[in-house]
C-alpha cells in the first residue's frame, strides 16, 4: 500500500516499489522535475488503478497483488481490509486460482493414496491356535469327518488315472482370463503350506449338526482377508462329471472350450474345505451368513482355488461361502 501524501504529484516510496517491481511500464509517463530524477524509475507505477472501481485516487489505500501487480483499494475489497497485510498478499483472482490448484493437488494425492491402499491389501496367512493340544483336537475333529465320509486327507490337488492330467490345468484357458496370485500372496500361501507340514493347522473345528451334517466353525478369531484353506481334491474334466450329484464339487477351470473345463472332486481325497458349507443365496438371511469367498487364482500358470475370509470372523461362528460365485448354476434353495 502506498503511504499517504498531500502532494498531488505523489511518488511511490521504496517500500511500495518492492511490490511493484514486476508492474508493466506504461506507454507514456508524465515528466518529472529535475529534482525528482532519482525517482524517475518509479514513474511507471503512478497510473495504477483499482480493479474494482477503476480509479487511481486514494493511492495511500491502494494495495498491489504480489503475483499479478494489479491494484485494489483496501475499501473496495470484500471483505474490506483495514490495513496492509503482513507478508505476501494476492488479489481475489490469483487467490482463487491458488486455492483451486491446492485443492486439485490434495484431491489427486488423496485419491492416489486410496488406490495405493487398495493395491497394498494382501492376503494374510491363517493364525494357528497357540496351544498344541487344541491343534490336536482340531485335527481329530477333521479326522473324524474324513473317516465318516470315506475321504483320505490331501492338502493339494491330486491327478488320478482316468481323470484330467496336470497338463490340462492351464489358467490361460480360463474364459475371460483369471486373476494372477501376486508373488507376495503366493509366498503367503506357501507359508500356510509350511505351517500345515509342521502340524500347525488352520484354527478350525469340524462339528456335526443334525440338520447341516458336518460343518466347520472358527476356533479362534479370523481376520478379514485371511487364507482359511485351499480347496483341494481330485481334478477331473467337467464333461466327465456333469451327472455327478455331489454337492461338494468345485469349479477349477471354466474354459472357453467347454470340453477343457475342470472341476475339483473332494470325495476320495480332500481337506477341511470338503466340510465348509454353502449358503442359501436365494434368501437375504442366507446371504448374510456368508463370511468366506471362493477365489480362483492363477499360480505359476495353474488354477488354484482359495477360501478367503471376506470379513472378520469371531470364534465360534460357522463358515459359509457361496457355492455359485458368479455362475449361479448350482441350486441352493434347499440349503439351510
Amino acid at each position: 500500500m502506498a503511504p499517504s501524501s498531500s502532494s498531488s504529484s505523489w511518488i511511490p516510496t521504496r517500500t511500495t516499489l518492492r511490490r511493484r517491481t514486476q508492474a508493466p511500464k506504461p506507454s507514456s509517463a508524465p515528466a518529472l522535475d529535475a529534482a525528482d530524477d532519482a525517482s524517475s524509475s518509479d514513474e511507471e507505477y503512478d497510473d495504477v488503478c483499482c480493479q474494482e472501481c477503476g480509479s487511481g485516487k486514494s493511492p495511500a489505500k491502494l494495495l498491489l497483488c504480489d503475483k499479478c501487480d494489479r491494484g485494489y483499494h483496501l475499501f473496495c475489497l470484500r471483505p474490506i481490509l483495514v490495513a496492509v497485510p503482513k507478508g505476501s498478499w494476492f488479489c481475489p483472482c490469483c487467490s482463487s486460482k491458488q486455492n483451486k490448484l491446492k485443492y486439485s493437488q490434495r484431491k489427486r494425492k488423496r485419491s492416489g493414496s486410496l488406490v495405493m491402499s487398495k493395491k497394498k491389501r494382501k492376503l494374510l496367512p491363517f493364525n494357528p491356535s497357540e496351544d498344541p493340544e487344541r491343534r490336536l483336537e482340531q485335527m481329530r475333529s477333521l479326522a473324524t469327518a474324513l473317516i465318516a465320509s470315506g475321504t483320505q486327507f490331501r492338502d493339494e490337488l491330486t491327478y488320478q488315472p482316468g481323470g484330467a492330467p496336470r497338463s490340462a490345468n492351464r489358467a490361460a484357458l480360463e474364459k475371460g482370463g483369471m486373476q494372477v496370485l501376486s508373488k507376495q500372496d503366493a509366498e503367503t500361501l506357501n507359508m500356510c503350506k509350511r505351517m500345515m507340514d509342521r502340524g500347525e493347522c488352520p484354527p478350525l473345528m469340524v462339528v456335526f449338526d443334525p440338520t447341516e451334517g458336518f460343518t466347520v466353525e472358527a476356533d479362534r478369531f479370523i481376520k478379514d482377508w485371511t487364507i482359511v484353506t485351499e480347496y483341494v481334491g481330485d481334478v477331473d474334466y467337467l464333461k466327465n462329471r456333469e451327472d455327478d450329484g455331489g454337492d461338494s464339487m468345485m469349479t477349477l477351470l471354466s474354459a472357453a472350450d467347454h470340453s477343457k473345463s475342470l472341476v475339483i472332486c473332494p470325495y476320495k481325497h480332500g481337506n477341511i474345505a470338503r466340510f465348509i458349507n454353502g449358503i442359501n443365496n436365494h434368501t437375504p438371511e442366507g446371504r448374510r451368513k456368508q463370511n468366506l469367498k471362493c477365489v480362483r487364482y492363477s499360480v505359476n500358470g495353474e488354477c488354484r482355488v482359495l477360501l478367503i475370509a471376506n470379513r472378520d470372523i469371531p470364534k465360534g461362528e460357522r463358515l459359509y461361502y457361496d457355492y455359485n460365485g458368479d455362475e449361479y448354476e448350482y441350486p441352493t434353495e434347499h440349503f439351510v
